[in-house]
């Protein structure tokens, strides 16, 4: 069973995709056409921008989502999956590549999210901490106990746990971590809280957009990251990502669910090859490759 896996924030880099544009005639048609429907020239940000312009969320999603998309799109025929994922904002470019929402209203959707998102983080500053070398139990019973907002945002693999929450509670939750005997408790560069209730703004304004988007019955099972099991109902598939900006990434839950579900290959799509490296952590003998372009 071969499954297909999407990256998320954080994997993008300055040249991503310029190979598939200049190289298929199907990905430049559809790169052409992202920049139409986003309004501004993401290929020359993507293909020769700063990586300052990359790092904003209103460009840096919609440029994984479209390098990942397109890259499934170019493989063809060669493009069989028996079940896929995608971490946070991959999930969309998972339901784009199985065909249970379109290239178009994915982009949409993406962009949309993005500036949701980004509007949500200048509201409520805050951000987010990897912490590794604890268990996962550990590191929710140590957010439990403090006061302001701090939850588990994304579960990576076994011992590496993302928290998110106010800046304030960040710290403590950092500190208190340390004491407890983590290895690192690494507060990230990014823009504020996301998958935490603090997002509830950019939710609000992101489920009509979902709700107006038409989704189909996807080709294959895809893992949402907010309960980890497979859907390929477009109604229940909605709901899920619709919950999915203020609830965690259940990523080490993916993966072992997939792996359960008979998975024997996990070929990542798009930028960077952080999927393949977590994969590998929750099991050892999963036979992984990254995939950046044909």
């Amino acid at each position: 069973m071969h499954a297909y896996v999407f990256p998320g924030q954080g994997a993008q880099f300055v040249g991503m995709g310029k190979d598939l544009y200049d190289n298929v005639p199907l990905a430049k048609e559809l790169f052409e056409k992202a920049n139409e429907i986003l309004g501004f020239s993401i290929t020359d940000i993507m293909f020769a921008g700063t990586d300052e312009q990359l790092k904003q969320t209103k460009v840096t999603q919609p440029a994984i989502f479209l390098h990942s998309v397109i890259l499934a799109k170019s493989l063809g025929d060669g493009f069989k999956p028996d079940m896929t994922a995608g971490h946070s904002l991959g999930e969309f470019s998972a339901l784009v590549a199985a065909g249970a929402l379109s290239f178009e209203d994915g982009l949409k959707l993406v962009s949309k999210r993005a500036q949701a998102m980004q509007k949500a983080c200048e509201q409520n500053p805050s951000t987010m901490a990897a912490i590794i070398g604890l268990p996962d139990e550990k590191v929710e019973e140590v957010c439990a106990s403090i006061q302001g907002v701090v939850v588990p945002a994304n579960y990576n693999c076994p011992g590496q746990l993302v928290i998110s929450g106010s800046n304030e509670a960040i710290d403590e939750a950092c500190k208190k971590l340390s004491e407890a005997g983590a290895k690192r408790a690494l507060k990230l560069n990014v823009g504020g809280a996301f998958h935490s209730p603090l997002m509830e703004p950019a939710r609000v304004e992101l489920e009509e957009a979902i709700k107006a988007a038409p989704f189909a019955q996807p080709i294959c099972p895809v893992y949402q990251n907010v309960d980890a099991k497979p859907y390929t109902d477009p109604e229940k598939i909605q709901k899920n990502l619709i919950a999915q900006l203020t609830s965690p990434v259940r990523w080490t839950q993916i993966v072992r669910n997939m792996l359960a579900d008979q998975a024997t290959q996990f070929t990542e799509l798009g930028p960077g090859s952080v999927l393949q490296g977590l994969i590998k952590k929750v099991d050892r003998s999963a036979v992984c490759e990254s995939k950046q372009t044909l």
